[in-house]
């Protein structure tokens, strides 16, 4: 097929970032490509915790950007995490606006949870552990009311042409299992807000879809990726063999539940004088350590919430019952699943990628908001921020634009190969066996040369190779960052350098480590 042309902005991702920049740029004409149905497969929609914002009087938001940085374990950029967190306000009163229900209390004020590395309870939330997805329902009913933006469902974005280093368009195909020939979609501008990674791991609290696929197609078109060894993982994922595993919002232990083994033992506390709420990273290996030692981990939450975790909190309390638990009478098993991913996409002040015409916003992006170690509810403030700051600059960028234009139309012809699901679930396995919670040297070479055998015997499908890419450059920053910091934990270099430096890396560098450890004696 020959490749199509439009004057829209493209935007690849159906998230929070996505639509909130189609929001912003109304009424510019934008297309929107989204996998699934608007809601459906986006990991904002998933998100149980809330937006952390300095909304207290007594609050900050040069306290929330030293939280941050503090969090962030010495590779946050300070300018970065001010800047963002001087946002956070606005925009929790412009998704009031649109009229997000956030919990208030009978005065009227917003009701501020404390989660983990918080100074302050500064995470505004809705209906408990909703917030994300009665934000994202605000903002796709809002989208639905503008004539500028078209969205096309059930298409996927493979990869990216360039041509004098700037982005001229993008490669679809259907997401279903039938595939298609691949289309070049040919515009002006490209905003990617896919999401992050931690799907490419087996134990993960990820949407199914959400596998490096974005972060892989920039870096496989020449982008710089920032920080890939940075992967987080949530602690408190709710164990009972699901997968993607249900989330149990941190927002219990900020409301007072506490971790215990099958013993009964409460092990936090003699890890972290925070105990429950320790960052992230230091809960995450303690349960970890927990389960590898045959203990069990479990969140408690009766004697801190007993019955109203069910109306507190009842996106945990559903999880809980339809796998036969019970949390109001025991303990909710838990195990650390991958989470979050601090690196991606390196992306400047504006949301601009280092290619032209790429701008990203999302968890795809890495921005040096979130360092080694990102702070709780900072994810979705960094989506919304970057979203409309993409969305400001891209404008800039392109100076007038109609007001209306077509839809476009794609009409896919029969070929393409969709990804192997068993190739997928051993790169996923191989992924949380050696480049998980606790890493090292002869764990993370055997990584690369795993995936490495992967791509060679499956990579004829674009988006597996998106995935591939993406793991490579996630075990291969970990293999150069010979140190532990933040959620990055390495056994055989336990301790950090005195200096905190962040990682650039291009997948071009990453694949010569790869060929070099494939070379290397076994």
């Amino acid at each position: 097929m020959n490749p199509l042309s439009t004057d829209r902005v493209v935007i690849l991702g159906a998230g929070l970032g996505a639509l909130y920049a189609a929001i912003s740029l109304a009424p510019r004409p934008v297309l929107v490509i989204s996998p699934e149905p608007l809601g459906l497969g986006a990991s904002s929609a998933w998100a149980q915790g809330g937006v952390a914002a300095a909304m207290n009087p007594e609050d900050s938001a040069e306290s929330h950007a030293a939280d941050t940085a503090r969090a962030g374990a010495g590779t946050v950029d300070p300018s970065v995490a001010r800047s963002v967190t001087a946002e956070a306000r606005d925009h929790i009163l412009g998704l009031t606006a649109l009229g997000t229900p956030f919990d208030r209390t009978g005065a009227g004020s917003y009701v501020l949870s404390r989660e983990a590395a918080h100074s302050f309870a500064r995470v505004v939330r809705v209906k408990g552990d909703q917030a994300g997805a009665e934000i994202m329902a605000r903002l796709i009913a809002t989208v639905a009311e503008l004539p500028s933006v078209q969205v096309l469902e059930g298409v996927m974005a493979v990869g990216l042409s360039t041509e004098d280093g700037a982005v001229t368009g993008v490669f679809v195909q259907p997401s279903d299992a039938a595939g298609g020939a691949p289309v070049l979609i040919r515009a002006p501008a490209c905003l990617l807000a896919g999401g992050g990674s931690a799907g490419l791991y087996a134990i993960t609290t990820n949407p199914p879809r959400i596998r490096g696929q974005v972060i892989g197609m920039a870096a496989r078109a020449g982008a710089v990726i920032a920080d890939p060894e940075f992967v987080q993982f949530h602690p408190t994922a709710i164990d009972v063999g699901e997968d993607p595993a249900p989330l149990a919002s941190e927002a219990l232990r900020g409301e007072g539940a506490v971790l215990v083994n099958r013993l009964g033992e409460r092990f936090m506390t003699a890890e972290h004088p925070d105990a429950e709420l320790a960052p992230r990273d230091i809960v995450a290996r303690a349960v970890f350590a927990q389960t590898k030692a045959g203990l069990r981990p479990m969140l408690d939450t009766r004697a801190a919430l007993g019955d109203r975790v069910e109306t507190l909190f009842p996106a945990v309390a559903e999880a809980c019952r339809r796998n036969g638990i019970d949390p109001v009478a025991r303990p909710i098993p838990v195990a650390a699943a991958a989470h979050y991913h601090m690196g991606g996409i390196r992306t400047d002040d504006r949301g601009r990628a280092s290619l032209g015409r790429l701008w990203v916003c999302g968890e795809a992006g890495s921005t040096g908001l979130h360092g080694a170690n990102r702070l709780a509810s900072n994810g979705l403030l960094e989506a919304m921020v970057y979203g409309r700051r993409a969305a400001s600059d891209i404008a800039e960028v392109l100076g007038p634009a109609p007001d209306t234009l077509p839809e476009l139309v794609v009409d896919f012809e029969t070929g393409g190969e969709p990804a192997d699901d068993a190739a997928v679930a051993a790169l996923r396995q191989v992924m949380t066996d050696k480049v998980g919670v606790i890493r090292n040297a002869a764990g993370l070479t055997s990584a690369l040369r795993a995936i490495a055998k992967l791509e060679r015997d499956h990579g004829t499908d674009e988006s597996f190779r998106n995935m591939t890419a993406t793991a490579t450059l996630i075990a291969a920053g970990a293999l150069l960052r010979q140190e532990s910091r933040g959620a990055h934990c390495r056994d055989d270099f336990p301790r950090p350098l005195a200096e905190a430096t962040r990682t650039m890396l291009t997948l071009q560098a990453a694949l010569a480590l790869r060929d070099k450890t494939e070379q290397e004696p076994q």
